[in-house]
């Protein structure tokens, strides 16, 4: 648990620090680092979204099966991103956002079932003003995308978190 502290606290060091240093467009509208944070939260979901129909396996972390946190665990790693194996545990990586202000590559926590504490995570793959969709493993349908205008994920979203720059 340490080594993935110091690794994500080295990597926004590294990160604020290349942001800092990268020239501005003449335009003055886009910097480098934000077509990188761009193109890597696209990476990131398009590598999610590419099991969408695998089944949902408890602990599973692979094609064969994964869970929730299994999956945006995964997603992440591929990227050289270490995030905590647990939903749980992931809810308490980068800072937790207003719903209104969640972008694309964000985190999407749930209490599911009456659960009092988070037990279920998704990764943000499209904002809406009035609809967020998100790519996670379902227990009875797998990797699918899913909306907060669904009831179910409507009455047990708890927080957004920000782990990317």
């Amino acid at each position: 648990m340490k080594r993935i502290v110091i690794f994500l606290l080295l990597a926004i060091a590294f990160t604020s620090c290349k942001s800092t240093s990268t020239a501005v467009s003449k335009s003055g509208t886009k910097t480098e680092s934000k077509k990188e944070n761009r193109a890597l939260v696209n990476t990131l979901i398009e590598k999610a979204t590419d099991n969408i129909g695998v089944r949902y396996k408890a602990g599973g972390t692979t094609k064969s099966g994964f869970d929730c946190s299994g999956l945006v665990y995964t997603t992440f790693q591929s990227e050289s991103i270490q995030l905590p194996r647990s939903s749980y545990d992931q809810a308490k990586i980068g800072k937790v956002i207003p719903l209104n202000d969640a972008k694309k590559g964000d985190l999407i926590f749930f209490k599911t079932n009456k659960s009092r504490q988070i037990n279920h995570v998704g990764l943000i793959t499209e904002v809406n003003s009035d609809e967020i969709k998100f790519v996670h493993s379902s227990t009875s349908k797998g990797v699918i995308i899913s909306s907060t205008k669904e009831p179910y994920y409507k009455n047990s979203f708890e927080q957004v978190n920000r782990v990317l720059p």
